[in-house]
């Protein structure tokens, strides 16, 4: 019997199996024994609303170009596992408001059975949330967790993002995301942007960021936010006005309910693969002009064997 690592881009990608211990002082992963990868998929219309309409047949998954066999389908509202990376640092002092507010929205349209944390971030990580509470759809809670900012310091991004994906991982749900706000790049990290978009294709979780950035911040940095949110499946934002900024928290929460979910089961018994790439098509039978988001890939690399 072989036991593999899948790992993932900020879910985009699901796996099903009997999940692992992590080994310490490794990049946050997700270690299963192998029966089925689930792949979520958002359809738009070129008008940017969702379709809703479309059947199996219509979709074709590919991994490495080969066709897969779709073991299920669906298009259900499943509970997700939600983090949210709220900046701190001392150039927010002018959006406090109406991020604190944009990201109150958002939890007002999740689902009760959703599982959220918070989680603020300037040169150091705070959690909003009582330590004895790790994910809450309470929205009490989840309003107090978000009123806790406190403006200060400098923009530890990369750290408060590895900090998010391993905290997600302590959720059971299959279903992961991790969104952040932000209004400038990493300053101040210990991680750099290469290391943080390799645990990103790790973790296994979709990721969106609003990126409320100054077009003379030097520290800015869109490209890492854009790479994220391509390589995962998810979106990445960058407003022109604050007044934008709860309108996006709005349409990131209807965009994780309203998502494909595929499944089929991996061939992981050819050697020396450890990347496998994803590409998801859809033919429509109404010949609308569509467009398809998800994960672009996923690593596999192989834990051990027992005969």
């Amino acid at each position: 019997m072989c036991a593999y690592r899948i790992v993932a881009l900020f879910m985009a990608l699901g796996i099903a199996g009997e999940v692992f211990a992590q080994t310490p002082d490794e990049a946050p992963a997700l270690s299963v024994d192998v029966n089925r990868v689930v792949v979520y998929a958002t359809v738009r219309q070129s008008n940017g609303n969702f379709v809703a309409d479309l059947e199996k047949k219509d979709f074709t998954v590919l991994e490495d170009g080969k066709a897969q066999e779709l073991l299920s389908f669906t298009r259900e509202d499943v509970p997700v596992a939600i983090g949210l990376l709220v900046d701190n640092s001392r150039s927010m002092i002018n959006k406090r408001d109406e991020v604190v507010e944009a990201a109150k929205a958002f939890v007002r349209v999740t689902n009760p059975g959703d599982e959220i944390f918070v989680l603020h971030f300037n040169e150091k990580l705070t959690y909003g949330l009582p330590k004895d509470t790790a994910f809450t759809s309470d929205h009490a809670l989840l309003d107090a967790a978000l009123d806790q900012m406190k403006l200060d310091g400098r923009t530890a991004l990369y750290d408060a993002i590895q900090e998010g994906l391993q905290h997600l991982n302590r959720s059971t749900l299959t279903k992961k995301a991790l969104i952040v706000l932000s209004d400038g790049g990493d300053n101040i990290s210990f991680l750099n942007d290469d290391i943080v978009v390799k645990m990103a294709d790790l973790s296994g979780a979709l990721f969106y960021g609003i990126g409320i950035y100054d077009p003379l911040d030097g520290d800015a940095d869109p490209g890492v936010l854009r790479d994220l949110a391509k390589r995962t499946g998810g979106e990445a934002y960058f407003p022109k006005a604050l007044t934008e900024v709860r309108q996006l928290c709005e349409t990131i929460a209807a965009t994780l309910r309203n998502q494909y979910a595929l499944s089929y089961s991996p061939k992981l018994d050819t050697p020396g693969r450890d990347y496998r790439k994803l590409e998801v098509k859809v033919r429509d039978p109404k010949r609308r002009k569509l467009t398809i988001r998800t994960r672009t890939g996923y690593y596999v690399s192989k834990l051990d064997e027992q005969k």
